[in-house]
């Protein structure tokens, strides 16, 4: 079965930076579109960017130009390299690998950006 396991959360100022790593299992990475999502307190599930098996990417208007998706196919990782944090970024970021007919999710891993 297919698993996505997100690391790289944590706790940081407005302004720092931080990485998300998330290792996937189970599936043929190389010809899989991955995914970053996030769910603020309150607030509906959103996509944050989204990176193709050819690495053309797509990111929400909040976050261009501040993140960065990436991906690394021999050891089967995306990564979203977030920069210049803002409290609003607050959320529990989530891995996704759309496969035809269904959504995997990883665990979801916590980012709280303090003012």
């Amino acid at each position: 079965q297919v698993q996505l396991v997100e690391s790289g959360g944590g706790l940081v100022q407005a302004g720092g930076s931080l990485r998300l790593s998330c290792a996937a299992s189970g599936m043929f990475f190389s010809i899989n579109a991955m995914a970053w999502y996030r769910q603020g307190p309150g607030k509906e599930r959103e996509l944050v960017a989204l990176i193709s098996s050819l690495s053309s990417t797509h990111y929400a208007d909040s976050v261009k130009g501040r993140f960065t998706i990436s991906r690394d196919n021999a050891k089967n990782t995306v990564y979203l390299q977030m920069n210049s944090l803002k409290p609003e970024d607050t959320a529990v970021y989530y891995c996704n690998a759309p496969l035809p007919g269904y959504d995997v999710w990883g665990q979801g891993t916590q980012v709280i950006v303090s003012s």
